[in-house]
């Protein structure tokens, strides 16, 4: 425990959709546990503040706002209120996205720019706000939420080209703040998420998780909290050498495939 003591976090995305654990919920809840001051973000105040609840409960430190991070303005809000509530920003955890389907020939037109803008600006829009307030503090930690589906093709799948597309671009937007920004300290890392269980694949069934559970080489289910140990580590001073990484978190599903026989 501890292991973010004195440090201010921002987690977009941070309050789960439906009932059950989410990698945003998970994300915040553990950032708190290990005495960070979180602010979380959501299109829902309510949500939110049902999220602050639970961690105040528990004994630590967080505080609810509400903005759609899509929009410049409600991300230089997010920024300016986290430094005007806790004097300082470290962190910027950022789990906003959404996701459709369509291959490139089926995909409709704005379900492509609706997830473009969700996926990959939101995250831009996020870096731009919140790393000049981290210059000023000395450094910070810079955490996007990618997927397995930006770094392979699928087959089989009705597809889903614009969540693979926002996803890889949002590997390669990671990369790109990690570089431009390192000599001030900041770093910028991806986690790659795989099949981890969350409310929001929930309405897909028992069959799909199965399917899911069975697709992964370790043959188990991920969770949130999966995701969560993972971000601790690289918001934390133990990775105050590790930027520009695409840290999988997928029970091996990237690194190890079956041989043929």
């Amino acid at each position: 425990m501890g292991r973010l003591t004195g440090k201010v976090a921002i987690v977009t995305g941070a309050a789960s959709q439906a009932e059950g654990l989410g990698n945003g919920a998970a994300v915040a809840m553990l950032f708190a546990r290990e005495g960070a001051g979180v602010v979380l973000v959501n299109r829902s105040l309510e949500r939110a503040q049902a999220l602050e609840a639970t961690i105040r409960a528990e004994g630590g430190e967080a505080t609810a706002f509400a903005a759609d991070v899509t929009r410049p303005d409600a991300t230089e809000a997010m920024a300016a209120f986290a430094v005007e509530r806790y004097s300082r920003l470290d962190i910027l955890h950022h789990n906003v996205g959404v996701g459709a389907g369509g291959n490139s020939v089926t995909v409709m037109l704005e379900d492509w720019e609706r997830l473009l803008q969700s996926n990959l600006t939101s995250a831009m829009l996020c870096c731009r706000a919140c790393i000049p307030r981290m210059r000023q503090g000395g450094g910070g930690s810079i955490i996007t939420v990618s997927s397995t589906a930006g770094m392979v093709g699928l087959s089989g799948t009705p597809g889903a080209v614009a969540y693979a597309a926002s996803k890889a671009g949002l590997q390669g937007l990671t990369l790109s703040v990690a570089a431009d920004h390192a000599a001030e300290g900041i770093r910028a890392n991806s986690l790659i998420v795989g099949t981890v269980y969350t409310p929001l694949v929930a309405p897909l069934g028992e069959a799909v998780r199965e399917r899911r559970r069975q697709a992964v080489p370790l043959q188990t289910e991920g969770t949130g909290w999966d995701v969560a140990y993972a971000a601790v580590y690289l918001a934390s001073d133990e990775s105050r050498w590790v930027t520009g990484v695409m840290l999988p978190i997928d029970g091996g599903f990237l690194g190890i495939q079956p041989w043929p026989r």
